[in-house]
């Protein structure tokens, strides 16, 4: 007689790469986690503790030895309950290892669904792929009538101290943010962000693909929706008006500079001392409405100045430490 061992744990019915995130209201208030699953090589830990004293709950996403090698495919999906706030950040830059061929793209895809009033925060490291690497990035986002979003993507030019200059194969990148539910006649989508970056297609203007990006080592886009980021988008959009206009120039002495600096709010001073920085550092940036939506575009010739910059707003302003803690700030300081 033959006798046949049961294997004593479930069957897993995830595949490589999967995970899942379900975000909650905790019966003592505040936000917690009700399901965090996942799959090597993606990596997935929460060191929020299951109480009601949080703003939201924090999850960090990892990756087994701090990068993805060629052919990986993660899958995460996350749902946030009414009512529920989620922040999701990174443990240093998502590294994209070279593939063995442009035939093997490494992938990373994230779907959100988001019920009547949760918040997310999504406020990650940069992605920075590596010589020869291919890569593809989808992110969507499904969002109720009520919900507050905060996206960060950013993607840097590589690894610069090698000598390493936007020289992957192809980095493709592509956000989507769609307004659904029940009160909604039909889906409606209202950002469709996608940025293609290809060492192939730069050829078609006769010149490698570094030598398009005008010298920035990083790119990033942030999407702002709902209520409770609305004072942030607001001060994108009023300090990107308070911008100096092209051909602008300022005909007063130093002296008359001077004397009007001592006249300055601390929060105007702050501005002058930022637009400042931003010549100095050759930061460029661009803020936009876009179907109740504010999207800005930054870019910068190092990646540390990117992140001073993009970091300094967001601190400046406060509505993320205010509404979601200030470990959601944790990747951007």
């Amino acid at each position: 007689m033959v006798q046949v061992w049961s294997h004593p744990f479930p069957q897993t019915s995830t595949a490589p790469g999967d995970g899942k995130i379900v975000a909650k209201i905790l019966p003592s208030g505040g936000s917690g986690l009700e399901t965090i699953v996942y799959q090597y090589p993606l990596k997935l830990i929460s060191p929020t503790s299951p109480s009601g004293g949080q703003k939201s709950v924090l999850v960090f996403l990892l990756s087994y030895g701090g990068g993805l090698v060629g052919g990986d495919s993660v899958n995460l999906s996350v749902d946030i309950r009414p009512g529920a706030s989620l922040s999701l950040i990174t443990q240093g830059h998502t590294k994209i290892f070279k593939s063995p061929s442009p035939d093997v793209v490494t992938s990373q895809n994230m779907h959100v669904k988001m019920d009547q009033d949760s918040a997310l925060c999504l406020l990650p490291d940069p992605v920075q792929p590596f010589q020869d690497s291919v890569y593809a990035q989808t992110q969507i986002f499904n969002m109720a009538s009520r919900c507050s979003l905060c996206l960060l993507d950013w993607v840097t030019a590589g690894r610069t101290a090698r000598g390493e200059t936007w020289s992957f194969v192809k980095w493709t990148g592509r956000n989507e943010v769609w307004l659904c539910g029940a009160d909604q006649p039909s889906d409606r989508l209202l950002v469709r962000d996608t940025v293609l970056l290809s060492g192939e297609g730069s050829t078609a203007v006769g010149l490698p693909l570094r030598d398009t990006m005008h010298n920035m080592t990083i790119f990033g886009t942030l999407i702002l929706r709902g209520t409770m980021v609305e004072p942030l988008g607001k001060f994108f959009l009023s300090e990107f008006d308070a911008l100096p206009r092209l051909g602008a120039r300022d005909f007063r002495s130093k002296e008359e500079r001077g004397a009007e600096a001592k006249t300055m709010s601390n929060f105007e001073q702050w501005r002058s001392q930022r637009i400042e920085m931003e010549k100095n550092q050759g930061v460029l940036w661009s803020a936009a409405h876009v179907r109740g939506c504010v999207v800005v575009k930054f870019a910068a010739p190092a990646v540390e100045a990117g992140r001073e910059w993009i970091g300094s707003m967001l601190v400046k302003e406060g509505t993320i430490d205010a509404r979601f803690g200030g470990a959601a700030l944790m990747c951007v300081r």
